[in-house]
């Protein structure tokens, strides 16, 4: 599957791995990158959802930085890279170039015109963001971070959004948590739910803290959540 060009809304260019469904058509998928870029963690999930009918794609929104960033969560110095990356991010530029991406999958020939977002991590922050700022028809955070202080947006977003949250992770503590699930409450078309014995990234396969029994049921609620909003 090849690496394709997105034009930024100030008239730059920035890549972005794309996976292509059989035969070319079908809803779109945004995949929303974690701290450690367009990874092959990212690219295997454009992959699935590509064998699933979606036109997956995954923007480089660390091009501003540094271009093609693939790193793993292997070693000190990837890790150390990662949150340099992500310190250096800005969110304002990344919901743009998100915007864009947006626009570009459903101007591909063969999109229904019908797409969906999912973010890890920072990409779950940025998925709620596009369910708050984007016209994106359904969204999924996965472990997203800093939720709490977004929590006056959960009033603007109007399609369907799922969050899963980890009960045990250390960068969104009970507190936060608690904090994050009385904030949505208010909003019927948001659904939220906690994998009490999952750690942040539970769903990274191969990664450090991956849980195969919370990644499936995560994982096959996603499934569900766009067959619904985005396939029917």
């Amino acid at each position: 599957m090849p690496d394709i060009r997105i034009k930024s809304l100030d008239e730059k260019e920035f890549g972005g791995y794309y996976a292509a469904p059989k035969g070319d058509k079908g809803p779109g998928i945004l995949v929303i990158q974690e701290i450690f870029g367009v990874s092959a963690a990212m690219r295997q999930i454009c992959d699935d959802y590509a064998t699933k009918g979606y036109m997956a794609l995954c923007p480089d929104l660390f091009w501003r930085q540094q271009p093609g960033v693939q790193l793993t969560d292997k070693t000190p110095a990837e890790w150390d890279r990662a949150f340099e990356l992500y310190k250096g991010f800005d969110v304002e530029a990344g919901v743009r170039d998100l915007l864009s991406t947006l626009a570009h999958i459903r101007a591909m020939p063969g999109c229904s015109g019908k797409v969906g977002a999912v973010g890890y991590c920072l990409g779950g922050k940025l998925a709620f963001l596009m369910a708050s700022r984007s016209d994106v028809d359904a969204s999924v955070s996965y472990y997203g971070v800093d939720l709490d202080k977004l929590l006056d947006e959960v009033h603007d977003i109007r399609m369907p959004y799922l969050m899963h949250i980890a009960g045990l992770d250390k960068f969104v503590t009970k507190p936060v948590r608690d904090k994050i699930l009385a904030g949505i409450k208010k909003n019927p078309v948001i659904t939220a739910y906690v994998y009490e014995n999952a750690d942040h990234a539970f769903a990274r396969p191969g990664g450090q803290n991956y849980n195969k029994e919370a990644a499936d049921l995560a994982n096959s609620r996603t499934a569900e959540f766009f067959a619904r909003n985005l396939q029917g």
